[in-house]
């Protein structure tokens, strides 16, 4: 069994656990998830107020529905769906917010290496929808049926959103190189 399939065991285990009213197992869960789900919501909403408010929410969200969640198996999925949901909203606020008052919504990014600040820039200009599905699969390791699953779209197109995210984060980091 490879580390991946084992960690994904765990986590079901867990949540069998916390589903059951086991508060450690939900303590744990939360332990292994909220940064997973931290991490995410930052590279999504490029603020880290903003994506602290929307896992906090989703959080609560995943443990008031894990009880209905008929396949623990697609735990990954599920809680990531309901993280981009409420990523989603707030983008959404964040655009009437910013139609209302035309400021720029700074980027809290921690200091990091140059070459890392530039793949977060770049990661920033990518549309929503592209940086959502890379960012759950080279971040997060999703498949691409999980992704289709926690963005209501096809695997072909998660396929495509992926290729092109891909192909213009190579463009922008190779582009940064060609001027240093």
């Amino acid at each position: 069994m490879k580390q991946a399939d084992a960690i994904r065991v765990f986590d079901e285990l867990l949540l069998i656990q916390a589903r059951t009213g086991d508060k450690r197992a939900a303590e744990r869960l939360a332990i292994r998830w909220y940064p997973r789900l931290l991490r995410t919501a930052r590279r999504i909403l490029l603020d880290a107020d903003l994506a602290e408010d929307a896992v906090q929410e989703a959080w609560a969200s995943i443990c008031s529905g894990w009880i209905g969640l008929q396949d623990t198996a697609r735990f990954p999925a599920w809680a990531y769906a309901i993280l981009s949901r409420k990523c989603t909203d707030c983008l959404r606020k964040r655009i009437r917010q910013r139609t209302e008052v035309d400021d720029s919504i700074p980027c809290s990014l921690p200091p990091e290496s140059e070459r890392r600040l530039a793949l977060n820039q770049a990661f920033a200009s990518l549309p929503n929808d592209q940086r959502i599905a890379a960012t759950l699969y080279f971040g997060e390791g999703l498949a691409l049926s999980e992704i289709a699953l926690v963005t209501s779209a096809p695997v072909g197109t998660v396929k495509s959103r992926i290729f092109h995210a891909r192909r213009y984060l190579k463009s922008a980091l190779d582009r940064r190189n060609d001027h240093v």
